[in-house]
């Protein structure tokens, strides 16, 4: 007579305080573990994956659990010979274990659907292009080489050597699942002759070698946007990893470095540029022509301006990859100051000076 199972708190390693989430993923953690899939041949890990799920399933049922709680193992409901007396399989989640094992699918015959190797998206890629900060602010279309999976051209994907085809898996009848009774319930499992894809290859494609698949490099048409700024990223649906039964290709997303420019800083849409000016033109006022992405412009220097100081173009910056439009450009205005003079150069600053009278420090230092 089989031995009487033990306490499936123990079992699962949780208190007996446990809340449903902890029973859960105590339960998740040990059948991923222990999984015959994971464990072929190994009895022990069989065992101790049922013990599990008797464990599980008696905790994870309230009435059962509290029914346990206060009769314990020899109580109404309690352990019997080989397991729980009134185990009710519909208390396991059978969605939760698909995901946990890929798609290995439902444990128990009775009823219970074969699962089957299900869709799987393919990978998402991703390439980096380098470009001109001259490009950026105007747009441009770049080509981008990628490397990536498709088809082999000699079999046409099937792994089969031209001339010859797959055929039918005997052991699981093509469905590329088989199931391993236990008693009460029956595990399905990917069938290991044809590793769940219910075909076999007698004869591998040479190119290839059976795997359907060959690696090439693929070069994309990209379009980068006006105004794209350096680390802006580009998705391309469907241009990444092609999909495993019949799942859809992952995404390719391409990365956009920009160059610096050696005149213009880039914030957000804005630019700024340094503008020089004598100080003659700073004190008296002038107006300088300056480079803009679209040409020169004339800019206006007030009369009495300080370095450093912002003078604003509007609509002259980069353009705005959200909204439209375009950002402003920001001279920012340097006060040169000459290191060589002219002899009429000195003098005349020397008389600008006298005529000053200390007059800027007076107004700073008064008190």
């Amino acid at each position: 007579m089989a031995t009487q199972m033990r306490n499936p708190y123990e079992v699962l390693g949780v208190a007996k305080t446990a809340t449903a989430d902890e029973i859960k993923k105590a339960y998740r953690k040990l059948a991923r573990e222990n999984h015959p899939d994971r464990n072929p041949g190994d009895a022990a890990a069989e065992e101790r994956f049922k013990e599990a799920q008797d464990a599980y399933d008696l905790l994870s049922d309230a009435e059962k659990r509290e029914r346990y709680d206060r009769f314990g193992a020899a109580g109404p409901g309690g352990f019997g010979p080989g397991g729980f007396q009134d185990v009710r399989f519909e208390n396991v989640d059978l969605g939760d274990l698909s995901d946990l094992f890929g798609g290995v699918g439902s444990f128990f015959g009775r009823g219970a659907r074969q699962a089957r190797p299900r869709a799987q998206r393919g990978a998402d890629l991703e390439s980096r292009v380098r470009i001109a900060f001259e490009e950026a602010l105007r747009g441009v279309e770049v080509r981008v080489p990628v490397e990536t999976d498709t088809a082999c051209r000699a079999c046409g994907g099937t792994g089969a050597e031209p001339g010859t085809a797959p055929r039918q898996c005997p052991d699981c009848s093509g469905s590329g699942i088989v199931s391993d009774n236990q008693g009460l319930f029956a595990l399905s499992q990917p069938c290991p002759r044809c590793r769940g894809n219910g075909m076999i290859v007698d004869t591998p494609c040479k190119r290839c070698r059976g795997a359907g698949r060959e690696r090439v490099t693929k070069r994309y048409l990209v379009k980068v946007p006006p105004g794209a700024r350096d680390g802006t990223r580009i998705r391309l649906r469907g241009k990444g990893e092609p999909g495993a039964a019949g799942g859809t290709a992952g995404d390719l997303w391409v990365r956009v470095e920009v160059e610096r420019s050696p005149l213009y800083e880039r914030r957000g849409a804005d630019l700024v540029l340094e503008v020089p000016v004598t100080y003659p033109e700073a004190v008296l006022g002038a107006t300088v022509e300056i480079p803009t992405p679209d040409g020169q412009v004339a800019l206006k220097v007030p009369a009495g301006t300080q370095s450093g100081r912002l003078l604003r173009v509007k609509g002259r910056g980069a353009p705005k990859l959200k909204g439209g439009g375009r950002g402003d450009l920001l001279a920012r205005v340097k006060v040169t100051v000459p290191t060589k003079l002219t002899k009429a150069e000195k003098e005349a600053l020397e008389s600008y000076g006298k005529a000053l009278r200390e007059r800027p420090r007076e107004e700073v230092f008064r008190t």
